[in-house]
């Protein structure tokens, strides 16, 4: 039977952390940022974790 292969598009958007958690970036400040205010695309710039809901899933993708 093959190795279960990670999937790669996942790889590149999570990271886990030494605790076991999930990072990822926050969407929403690639385009039409003239119209959100400085405070709002200096909190974007900051990673945030995943919801516990979908934690599981995430790592069944990254930790194959």
């Amino acid at each position: 039977m093959p190795k279960v292969k990670s999937n790669r598009a996942a790889m590149k958007r999570f990271k886990v952390t030494a605790t076991g958690k999930i990072k990822r970036q926050k969407a929403g400040r690639s385009h039409l940022a003239t119209g959100k205010s400085r405070k709002r695309k200096r909190q974007l710039r900051k990673p945030t974790l995943v919801h516990p809901y979908e934690e599981k899933r995430i790592k069944q993708l990254i930790l194959a």
